[in-house]
């Protein structure tokens, strides 16, 4: 079996402060990809200095404006190759796309931690942003993909995608149609990846046509008690790599004051 979890950390210092390495060290996952790290390499290093996580692989992209955005892949097999971004002056510099290479007990791999933008719909310069960004996702993943189909190297994407596909992934659907997450331009990108079947949401795909399982709850009033979240966290994979998941689950905080992100970590397992 092959474990890849994914989860926007808020802060990995903050992570390490609330008790969230001793959650992550529990999942006995092969692979740990991280969003909103915020921190340089030198701080990310001495955040996980003493767990057990030090003994890992570490590929960290950190966005060139200090305390904003971040990503990572930590492994415990060391990549043969890692890649940051998409060539974009726009936004590699932005700490929002990473992709290592592995070699796998599932078969050569590459795994990738995304963290999309949030967007406003109030604010066009700020949500035109995001969908530049969605665009260039758009072509390096038609890339990716292209390349699993030649070759025995498949894909799995995760992050925080900031866009909730359907009206099942978000509590209130129907009072954010018009908001930056559920916008219909931003949900198409999601039925372009899905319908040309290259691409597979392998968390949906095991939950079934239920509401949720939700991933984000913001830290404001009973949204978590409530259950009132949005699906924005995602692992989607290469066709014949999602043949091969045998189980995804939402590492969900008994409780409010348990939580030590604003996001639950996702966790996919893979096997023949």
């Amino acid at each position: 079996m092959f474990k890849v979890l994914t989860v926007n950390v808020n802060g990995i210092r903050a992570t390490k402060k609330n008790g969230g390495f001793e959650w992550l060290e529990s999942a006995g996952v092969d692979v740990m990809c991280l969003q909103e790290v915020r921190a340089t390499h030198e701080q990310l290093h001495e955040a996980i200095a003493g767990s057990e996580f030090a003994k890992w692989h570490v590929s960290h992209s950190p966005a060139s404006e200090l305390g904003r955005s971040g990503v990572a892949v930590l492994s415990r097999e060391q990549p043969s190759a890692v890649r940051v971004g998409f060539n974009s002056e726009e936004f590699d510099h932005q700490g929002r796309w990473i992709e290592v290479d592995l070699d796998s007990p599932v078969g050569p791999l590459t795994v990738v931690s995304v963290y999309v933008p949030t967007g406003d719909a109030d604010k066009p310069l700020k949500q035109a942003e995001k969908y530049r960004f969605l665009d260039a996702m758009d072509a390096r993943l038609a890339a990716l993909a292209t390349r699993a189909s030649r070759t025995k190297r498949q894909v799995i994407v995760t992050g925080d995608f900031n866009v909730g596909h359907t009206e099942l992934d978000i509590k209130n659907w129907k009072g954010n149609l018009k908001k930056a997450g559920f916008l219909e331009d931003e949900r198409a990108h999601f039925d372009t990846w899905f319908a040309r079947d290259r691409w597979v949401d392998v968390h949906r795909r095991f939950a079934g046509e239920v509401a949720g399982p939700y991933t984000w709850w913001s830290w404001r009033g009973q949204a978590f008690d409530n259950d009132a979240g949005w699906r924005i966290d995602y692992l989607i994979a290469t066709k014949a790599l999602a043949a091969q998941c045998r189980e995804v689950v939402v590492g969900r905080a008994p409780s409010y004051d348990t939580r030590w992100s604003d996001h639950a970590p996702v966790i996919a397992t893979f096997g023949h």
